[in-house]
């Protein structure tokens, strides 16, 4: 809701009573103790689930802070500030000297990233309002096929790649324009943004997440940092027996399946396939490189000191007749069109290279996951994925190892798949 604010200058004297000045709408200033809230909120929230997934092992408690998210992350604070949306505003200060990013960015981004190399993605178990609230409509869910979850998983890394381009060259924050859930959170914005988010938790009522596994930027460097983490879910709390209850409790393909009794390919097909997909790398690179630059004009077009010297560079040339209030008013305001030009050209360099370095990116990020699916880990037992977990606790009360230790009552459960 806008508010009103105070006059940094005194208005100028009419000496027709008549005029009304407008009303500044700017939101007012928060004072600074309430950002230092926000970020010691964040903090205790994420300690919280980080004990309550790893030790205390209670999906309840996770649902409880996940509410408690939705709730003051979400629709008291409006979505804002954004762990998911910073990404941009570091990529623009690791661009840009001049650029500063606020204290509470800076934590939002970073503090969650610190937590999952440690304990794994606690954070999107109940402290991202985001994860939250889809993780609350998850009622029926259903597997998604694994070839179609990989694919899928790929637009989140494009994702990241566009997002980290538009914010670097000043092309605009994409990730915060197109946020499906913050107009939900603040109860306005453009009704097709409302409609695209409605319609990502209709769908999360069936499959579990969707935009957390395969559109958030943010969730992939959480995966990234919590593979590496010291601390992570464990499904069994003793030994595995292959019941393969905690692969149909985990609705979000986030299990590891036992390889002992897979069938195994012959070495050398092994090894020619991991040659064959090392050398397609740097193809895969170079055509990324190719595409990116091909691909960086057309993008650089989309800011609008270039689209403004593309267009008066067609009126200066007699290609197009009329004006446009844009071009209108530079001339009015006596500007240097050779400085504009300059600019322009500049803008545009930046674009092609930084499209050229997300290109390279793109192909690197399907080079490696094509290995990655090449590569064949034996397991002995069912594992949660330490990238791809997001730490809801649901595997834990599927395992009947975690029952017995509960002293629960244990279902029947089918043999194992050696016995």
């Amino acid at each position: 809701m806008p508010q009103v604010v105070a006059q940094r200058f005194p208005p100028p004297q009419f000496t027709e009573t008549s005029h009304l000045l407008p009303v500044p709408t700017e939101p007012a200033v928060r004072a600074l103790w309430l950002d230092y809230l926000d970020i010691g909120v964040l903090i205790a929230a994420l300690v919280l689930v980080s004990w309550l997934v790893l030790r205390r092992r209670s999906r309840s408690g996770v649902v409880g802070v996940g509410i408690f998210s939705v709730l003051y992350f979400g629709f008291w604070r409006k979505g804002c500030i954004c762990s998911i949306g910073s990404i941009q505003n570091l990529s623009q200060a690791l661009f840009d000297s001049s650029f500063g990013v606020p204290l509470t960015v800076l934590a939002f981004g970073l503090v969650p990233l610190l937590f999952a190399l440690f304990f794994g993605r606690t954070f999107c178990a109940a402290v991202c309002p985001h994860g939250a609230l889809q993780d609350l409509v998850l009622l029926k869910p259903v597997k998604v096929p694994n070839w179609l979850d990989h694919s899928l998983r790929m637009l989140a890394w494009i994702y990241l790649g566009l997002a980290v381009v538009f914010a670097a060259t000043g092309g605009g924050y994409i990730i915060c324009q197109y946020d499906p859930f913050v107009p939900i959170f603040r109860l306005s914005g453009s009704l097709t943004m409302v409609l695209f988010g409605v319609s990502l938790l209709v769908v999360g009522i069936f499959v579990g997440r969707p935009y957390c596994r395969f559109l958030c930027p943010y969730g992939v460097l959480l995966g990234v940092a919590a593979s590496v983490s010291k601390w992570r879910v464990r499904i069994t709390p003793d030994t595995c027996t292959q019941c393969r209850l905690c692969e149909e409790s985990c609705a979000f393909g986030a299990i590891n399946k036992s390889a002992v009794d897979a069938p195994s390919q012959p070495r050398a097909t092994d090894k020619r396939r991991l040659i064959l997909l090392l050398v397609l790398l740097p193809v895969l690179i170079a055509g990324g490189i190719g595409l990116g630059g091909l691909a960086g004009g057309t993008l650089a077009g989309k800011h609008r000191i270039v689209n403004l010297a593309e267009r008066l560079q067609l009126e200066e040339s007699g290609a197009v007749q009329d004006t446009t209030d844009a071009s209108a008013a530079f001339r009015a305001g006596n500007n240097s069109i050779e400085t504009l030009y300059a600019d322009a050209r500049a803008l545009h360099h930046r674009y092609v290279v930084a499209a050229r370095w997300c290109g390279a990116w793109i192909g690197l990020v399907i080079g490696l996951k094509l290995l990655s699916l090449a590569i064949v880990r034996r397991r002995t037992d069912y594992e949660a994925d330490q990238a791809h977990c997001l730490s809801c606790a649901r595997c834990y009360r599927s395992c009947p190892q975690e029952l017995q230790r509960l002293g629960l009552p244990v279902p029947e459960t089918p043999k194992p798949a050696n016995g």
